[in-house]
């Protein structure tokens, strides 16, 4: 056991982290290194940290989400799983400008970019490119607009209620994306579509 002060009866539940998980999963193990530490920004009920590192041992777990409830889930979730390669999670607002970790090997957001304001991204675009190490990559999954493909008519609706909930909000631009990862020497390297109208994006950099 992790031997963290935990009251498991905190883990929350995201249902769709049900649905999407094991697609989201395939394309980790294949971007992702055999070994080393890889920070999950917006980690929410940790539901993905612990399938993730069940499935890939080989890898340091870093959890993080700025809601004390969403760490005190992931702590939850972390201690039934019982899983060695978990670290507790830190307390991070990926708009932030300094992160409380030094150098990671990968960065995995699921699920953030839209239902944050703007300066989410930019934070997150250069954290990472503070913190990624040469080769690491930057793994992003959720809904986006494409310059050159239609707007499915689900992310349509989706972006009108993320809007109508906050205008600050909404299903962000992939080409708005990239620019900003470009800005931090990151490159998009690869789009892979996903079920349900969702994209996972793969930035890299290898100048370190």
């Amino acid at each position: 056991m992790l031997g963290w002060d935990v009251d498991v009866t905190e883990a929350l539940t995201a249902p769709a982290v049900a649905r999407n998980r094991d697609a989201i999963l395939a394309v980790l193990r294949e971007i992702l290194p055999d070994s080393g530490t890889v920070l999950e920004i917006a980690s929410g009920s940790g539901e993905h940290a612990v399938h993730v590192a069940a499935a890939l041992p080989g890898l340091d777990w870093l959890p993080s989400d700025p809601e004390p409830a969403a760490r005190r889930s992931i702590a939850a979730h972390a201690l039934r799983a019982g899983l060695a390669n978990i670290r507790p999670p830190l307390a991070l607002d990926a708009a932030a400008a300094a992160w409380p970790v030094a150098r990671v090997d990968g960065i995995v957001c699921i699920n953030m970019i839209h239902i944050a304001p703007w300066a989410a991204t930019e934070g997150l675009m250069a954290g990472a490119g503070r913190v990624l190490s040469a080769g690491g990559v930057l793994f992003l999954y959720g809904p986006f607009r494409e310059a050159d493909r239609p707007f499915a008519e689900s992310n349509a609706a989706f972006d009108a209620s993320l809007r109508a909930r906050d205008p600050a909000w909404g299903v962000r631009d992939l080409d708005a994306v990239a620019a900003e990862a470009a800005q931090h020497g990151l490159s998009l390297v690869r789009r892979v579509a996903m079920p349900a109208n969702n994209l996972s994006l793969i930035f890299g950099r290898a100048d370190r």
